[in-house]
């Protein structure tokens, strides 16, 4: 089996960062990409940001510049690096990882249990 674990949502006033996490674990053999989405009330989900294996990254447009996406292999872990947060980054933010498990043949999307980030002053 594999989990994903989020971490590091909150509520922040605006201007203010927030830094999540995801780390992966179970039967992995290869993870791929990696993302983040997030689901506001009301709305559908949207993607965030993408890194690839090898470091390849894609934003939402709205969003470059001011969110970074990274990766640490070794951790099997994303991290989201958000700064100058609006009210409209309010949401709940889902990690997702492409992973090959050991004992398949074909990889399968994965997702984090979401954590909520509110921006209010």
């Amino acid at each position: 089996q594999v989990q994903l674990v989020e971490s590091g949502g909150g509520l922040v006033q605006p201007g203010e960062s927030l830094r999540l996490s995801c780390a992966a674990s179970g039967d992995i053999f290869s993870i791929q990409a990696m993302g983040w989405y997030r689901q506001a009330p009301g709305k559908q989900r949207e993607l965030v940001a993408v890194i690839t294996a090898d470091g390849g990254t894609n934003y939402a447009g709205s969003l470059k510049g001011r969110f970074t996406v990274s990766r640490d292999n070794t951790k099997s872990t994303v991290y989201l690096q958000m700064d100058n947060l609006k009210p409209e980054d309010t949401a709940v933010y889902y990690c997702s990882f492409r992973i090959l498990p050991y004992n398949d043949y074909a990889p399968r999307d994965y997702w984090g249990q979401g954590t909520q980030v509110t921006v209010s002053s």
